[in-house]
């Protein structure tokens, strides 16, 4: 009985293993990683088109950053799916080991089972041994003991082989799990080369890039430029609405029932909003951060920044109305859309293809982003969303 529950146990904990944290986390972590050489291929595509100009660029920088963010996050991943391999190897070596020392003694005990009847097979003739009863009754026990004995041996055969057989997939699960283990780290080894090989790229167009400090310094001027009137187009929609509803005796946007009904499901469909761009990889994030270049330099973007492809069709994130479509100087043109009290922005777009008043759908197309083949065929959007005169991180609203 003891015997049998030991068993049970060992054959539970290899069940969990391998279909419990085994499965679902390595599932996961494939997702991941797919994810993340999804993107880096992407990245790597978008680099290409950038080095047809052989000029170092910022953006061709921040696309390098990327990318290498994309491969770490990826070696993370592997190392994380080793060491849950790891885990798995230790659960079933000791499983094993545990297998293989019951399987042993229970051929210990069949054997022993074995070699006693055959030793006493003419001492314990079942005939004879049944006829030198002394009644019918005892001749009835002695017949039910030979038929129980004969069970125990078939029930023992029956258990040899049952625990063989966990115990040879075990191994099987084992063998497997050692050769995904060594194609991990072999891949972890690779990643790693690229690693360095993308590190020392992105170190040479630093040093070149240090070079133009001159320039990018105009550059971000220019864009501090862009964002300020980006901002006082946003505060004089806030402005506007305010002042509607200030006539009408209320406080802020002056809502109808279906705009208060839009803004109401944009904020449920917080972080599984679409993405403005079918296809891109954000380059710079929401908030203030270092300069890549410029040293003691920091840089406040009120949204974020996506690298996309040539022409690519820039969307709507939800369903709205378009409030502004203006051209900003430096920035080319910009859309402001509302969502209730939810505003999403859409500037540096070459085309659009909406105006002012149009009510527009979700994934609806609004424009085309600009690209700057001055600049290494940038094609960069940026998007940014407000409540009322409050900025959020977009990622905090974007499906990931």
């Amino acid at each position: 009985m003891i015997l049998r529950i030991k068993i049970l146990f060992v054959t539970l904990v290899v069940s969990l293993v391998s279909f419990s944290v085994f499965a679902q986390s390595i599932e996961e972590l494939q997702k991941q990683k797919a994810d993340a050489e999804k993107e880096i291929e992407y990245t790597t595509r978008l680099l290409n088109e950038t080095q047809q100009n052989e000029r170092s660029s910022l953006s061709k920088l921040r696309l390098i950053n990327t990318k290498i963010n994309s491969r770490n996050t990826l070696i993370s991943n592997i190392k994380h799916e080793i060491g849950i391999y790891e885990q798995c190897i230790a659960n079933n070596d000791l499983a094993v080991e545990m297998l293989k020392n019951d399987a042993q003694q229970l051929k210990n005990e069949y054997a022993g089972m074995i070699r006693m009847a055959y030793k006493n097979l003419n001492s314990y003739d079942e005939v004879l041994f049944l006829l030198s009863a002394e009644n019918v009754n005892q001749a009835y026990r002695r017949l039910l003991y030979f038929r129980r004995y004969k069970t125990y041996r078939e029930n023992q055969a029956q258990m040899i082989g049952a625990v063989q057989e966990v115990l040879d997939e075990s191994i099987k699960k084992l063998e497997q799990q050692t050769v995904a283990k060594q194609a991990l780290i072999e891949q972890t080894e690779k990643e790693m080369i690229i690693l360095n090989q993308e590190k020392s790229t992105q170190s040479s167009e630093l040093q070149e890039l240090q070079k133009q400090k001159s320039s990018l310094q105009k550059t971000l001027q220019q864009q501090r430029r862009v964002e300020q009137q980006l901002e006082r187009e946003i505060q004089a929609i806030i402005e506007e609405e305010a002042s509607k509803n200030r006539e009408a005796g209320g406080s802020g946007f002056a809502l109808t029932p279906e705009q208060k009904l839009i803004g109401d499901n944009f904020e449920q469909n917080k972080r599984r909003l679409p993405w403005p761009l079918e296809r891109g990889v954000i380059v710079e994030h929401f908030g203030v951060h270092q300069h890549p270049v410029l040293t003691n330099v920091q840089v406040q973007n009120n949204g974020i920044n996506i690298a996309t492809d040539v022409g690519a069709e820039v969307r709507a994130v939800f369903n709205g109305e378009v409030s502004r479509v203006f051209g900003i100087s430096g920035g080319n043109t910009a859309v402001i859309i509302r969502h209730g009290t939810y505003l999403s922005v859409y500037s540096n777009l070459r085309e659009v293809v909406v105006k002012k008043g149009d009510k527009v759908s979700t994934k609806q197309p609004i424009g085309t982003v600009y690209t700057d083949t001055k600049d290494g065929n940038k094609s960069i959007l940026k998007f940014q969303i407000w409540k009322e005169s409050t900025k959020l991180d977009p990622e905090d609203w974007i499906g990931r």
